[in-house]
């Protein structure tokens, strides 16, 4: 299996994601195909594919921001059963973030991760593919160290419309395993980065800033 970073919208390959992510993903989560030039053109974004006897099998995208030395797992997709996918696509993603904290003068500190709520999310069948069923997500997400993040989390949809979706938690792994909390201005300093390009907030998502400025610490709970 081969580890590709894609970096263009006429790059073959992104095609072949684009149709697993809409295969896996609802209609919300997933952005329309030419709003990802900007996305696979920055640098800073990282879009990797799983690539076996040619076919694309799996993908992942994240980010790592050297000022606040945490990264961000944007998604995982895993396409097919029995080979290995997601602990190939851990490995190497690991390993990349590792090398990019370590350029920086870093460990790295953690990664945030959204993760659907099985018992809140309406609809569990995420294109029928079973390693990406919500409960097993979450539960495969718990066994990598990723805990929920005290508080009622919202996140605006991916259509850009001012929708707010509200059956995942912010999750976030910390590579200290002693870490119990977060500082919420890291919370918050993140939240409004990583959506500063979807320019429609629901008011949701404005409250739930708000509130959060006005904490100090946030607990780190088993999901």
């Amino acid at each position: 299996m081969e580890y590709i970073r894609i970096q263009s919208l006429d790059d073959p390959l992104f095609g072949r994601m684009h149709r697993l992510m809409q295969s896996v993903f609802p209609p919300e989560e997933v952005l329309e195909f030419s709003l990802w030039k900007e996305p696979l053109e920055d640098p800073d974004i990282r879009v990797f594919v799983a690539v076996h006897e040619g076919e694309v099998v799996g993908a992942t995208e994240y980010r790592y921001y050297p000022d606040l030395n945490v990264a961000m797992t944007d998604f995982t997709i895993i396409g097919r059963e029995g080979l290995g996918i997601g602990r190939f696509l851990v490995e190497n993603r690991q390993n990349d973030l590792f090398a990019l904290a370590a350029l920086s003068g870093n460990e790295l500190f953690g990664m945030f991760a959204e993760i659907y709520d099985p018992y809140r999310a309406i609809d569990h069948s995420f294109g029928g593919i079973k390693p990406m069923d919500p409960f097993v997500r979450r539960e495969v997400l718990s066994h990598l160290g990723y805990q929920r993040i005290d508080f009622n989390y919202v996140h605006p949809s991916w259509n850009n419309d001012g929708e707010a979706v509200t059956e995942l938690d912010l999750c976030f792994l910390p590579y200290d395993r002693t870490v119990s909390e977060l500082p919420a201005r890291l919370v918050v300093h993140f939240l409004t980065r990583y959506y500063a390009v979807l320019p429609n907030k629901p008011a949701a998502w404005l409250q739930m800033i708000e509130q959060l400025e006005s904490r100090n610490t946030l607990r780190l709970l088993p999901i």
